[in-house]
């Protein structure tokens, strides 16, 4: 397995009326931030909150390209961004969800306590497959075929590479001492965005080769 420290590129706030980051997610332009009452858009560029959408957001965020998905408590909902309108709302699989994901016509789902990661029917919550972790697992994100999560327990956290067939760990990146992960994505380059808990922040991690 492969260890390397995080390469912090970037810190990104913390921001006006935010007191947490959960759920992070990329739309090509924008970093979404879940911060609980609020999903916001971040301009990776200028560090600027550009808008916000009013809509529960204490967990994962995730894009498909057209809709924002996001965890509010015991459910999942599909939102326009443009409107900032719930269009589709299905059950979240487990019982502490944290970290969400699109791929491929799916939705990859972290629950935290129970260490567990859900492939989802985006339509119906119906869950498809679970992988096991031995970590709490945060944030869940696709990256070139490869399946990341994020980790977080006391005052240490990683990000891990996951065989998505056998939640196998195949690679791991440490946060320094600290720095904690709520939320992952990539940006489907050489990047992630990591949520930054109640720290308020976003980090831009370089993400190894």
């Amino acid at each position: 397995m492969k260890h390397s420290a995080a390469e912090i590129i970037r810190e990104y706030g913390p921001f006006a009326g935010v007191d947490a980051v959960h759920g992070v997610s990329w739309d090509g332009q924008h970093v979404w931030f879940a911060s609980g009452e609020k999903l916001n858009a971040l301009d990776p560029a200028s560090g600027e909150t550009v808008r916000s959408i009013d809509v529960s957001a204490d967990a994962g965020t995730a894009f498909d390209g057209e809709h924002l998905f996001q965890i509010a408590a015991d459910r999942i909902q599909k939102i326009d961004p443009k409107t900032g309108r719930v269009l589709h709302t299905i059950p979240a699989p487990g019982s502490s969800d944290s970290g969400l994901t699109w791929a491929e016509g799916t939705l990859w789902v972290g629950e935290y306590r129970d260490r567990k990661i859900h492939q989802i029917d985006p339509e119906t919550g119906k869950i498809l497959r679970t992988l096991e972790s031995n970590r709490f697992v945060t944030g869940v994100t696709w990256v070139e075929g490869a399946l990341w999560h994020g980790t977080w327990e006391g005052d240490e956290s990683e990000l891990r590479r996951v065989d998505p067939a056998t939640g196998d760990v195949l690679e791991s990146v440490t946060m320094p001492a600290g720095v904690g992960v709520s939320g992952l994505e990539s940006d489907g380059a050489d990047q992630f965005f990591c949520g930054g808990g109640g720290s308020g922040k976003v980090r831009a991690v370089r993400r190894p080769k």
